[in-house]
């Protein structure tokens, strides 16, 4: 489990006064790929897939200091899904948007390659994660 703070600026606004959407997925791509990372510890070999479910519950106004916590949802042969939640740094229980990313690990000339990382839930926490995680791959799969 990783945690990533940001303190949300006035540049980092949209036309709404609150943080614009496009900064938020930055941050989470970025924060998903650390936790990717600290598990595969190839960064060369590691590229974003998929950003799916990344779901905003209540918009964030600037002056605000979010923490986005990530951890391993998920792991394929090929494939590293994250958690991600982003909530208020002084207000823990005041989550403004989570969601999943999908990481893949690639040879040299960007094809599939085994990461040979195998994630099993221990905590609740984790199994409730990781079966919302199995649950979107499911839907996205069609079956």
């Amino acid at each position: 489990m990783n945690n990533i703070s940001h303190l949300v600026k006035s540049e980092d606004l949209n036309h709404h006064g609150t943080l614009f959407a496009g900064k938020v997925a930055e941050w989470f791509v970025e924060a998903t790929y650390i936790e990717a990372n600290l598990a595969y510890k190839h960064p060369e070999n590691l590229v974003c897939l998929k950003i799916h479910g990344l779901k905003f519950v209540k918009p964030i106004k600037s002056g605000s200091i979010v923490n986005i916590e990530t951890s391993l949802a998920y792991t394929g042969q090929t494939s590293i899904m994250v958690y991600g939640k982003i909530y208020n740094a002084l207000k823990p229980e005041d989550v403004m948007a989570e969601g999943f990313v999908t990481f893949i690990s690639v040879d040299e000339e960007g094809k599939k390659q085994p990461h040979n990382i195998k994630f099993v839930p221990q905590t609740e926490e984790e199994k409730v994660i990781y079966q919302k995680a199995l649950e979107l791959r499911k839907s996205e799969l069609g079956q």
